[in-house]
């Protein structure tokens, strides 16, 4: 498993019987050495990843995973599209669909609490023996099931989502007005453009001081702290979505600029002290 995958994925693989192995976090070249080892060891290995990673909002590499996966034997390849459900790929099917590489992808678990709005989540597989799972799945058997209400909820956005690919070009242009702005002011940023960008502080408490500074001006974000964070970074980690406007997005720019001035954090091209990170 990738070091940086969520929480509840180290929750779920403490569940099974399995070894447990981390390689580092978006290097296919680590994985290949890792599966390397196991090569000649009896058993099935599964690889699992995030398609967008939730702390950082930077994106697996899945074409070369999916290469180095295909090196070996009785190697599968799992991936949480919880964030990228939504987000990427024509039909909104996540980062496989984006990349081309669904075939490649043996297991494709996601959650409905996010772009779907609702609660309740998913695993889809081509695999002959998937409807096993049915009976041997702890989680699953004895889970409760979800009131039709809540499912006719997620079928309704479902549909939405795809055929959302003019809401998912308004998110990502969201996106990168965002990641644009927060990166000219100096800001040191988690990840590529996605509709998760996280500010990265240099310590905690001027992170705690800082999220302080926007919830004071307006600005709702989730402050993120170690060990819960990849490298026990800080994280100001701002979540957005399609219905933000360009209005409200240079609104949250500007209160990122007028707390790091009140903080004496103001850009390194004005010439005074760098900004967080």
């Amino acid at each position: 498993m990738d070091a940086d995958c969520h929480a509840s994925i180290y929750d779920g693989v403490r569940m099974g019987d399995a070894q447990i192995i981390r390689f580092k976090h978006n290097d296919a070249a680590d994985l290949d050495k890792r599966l390397a080892r196991l090569a000649k060891k009896p058993g099935n290995k599964l690889i699992v990843i995030e398609g967008i990673y939730s702390m950082l909002g930077d994106k697996a590499p899945l074409d070369e995973i999916v290469a180095v996966k295909k090196k070996y034997e009785d190697v599968y390849l799992l991936s949480d599209e919880a964030h990228s459900l939504g987000v990427l790929g024509r039909y909104g099917r996540g980062l496989p669909e984006e990349m081309g590489l669904e075939d490649d992808v043996d297991f494709i678990v996601g959650t409905f609490s996010k772009s779907v709005g609702t609660v309740g989540g998913f695993c889809v597989s081509s695999h002959p023996q998937f409807d096993l799972l049915r009976l041997a799945c702890r989680p699953y058997i004895f889970t409760a099931s979800l009131p039709p209400s809540v499912v006719a909820s997620a079928k309704a956005s479902l549909a939405l989502v795809e055929s959302g690919g003019a809401l998912r070009k308004r998110l990502m242009r969201n996106a990168e007005h965002l990641h644009k702005g927060l990166s000219a002011l100096g800001f040191t940023l988690g990840g590529d453009v996605s509709p998760v960008v996280a500010v990265v502080a240099p310590e905690v408490e001027i992170g705690v001081a800082f999220w302080r500074g926007l919830m004071d001006g307006g600005v709702y974000v989730n402050l993120a702290l170690p060990p819960a964070t990849p490298q026990n970074f800080t994280l100001l980690r701002c979540s957005l979505c399609a219905a933000h406007t360009i209005e409200q997005i240079d609104r949250i720019i500007e209160v990122f600029a007028g707390v790091a001035e009140s903080l004496d954090m103001l850009p390194a091209q004005s010439g005074k002290k760098a900004a967080l990170g």
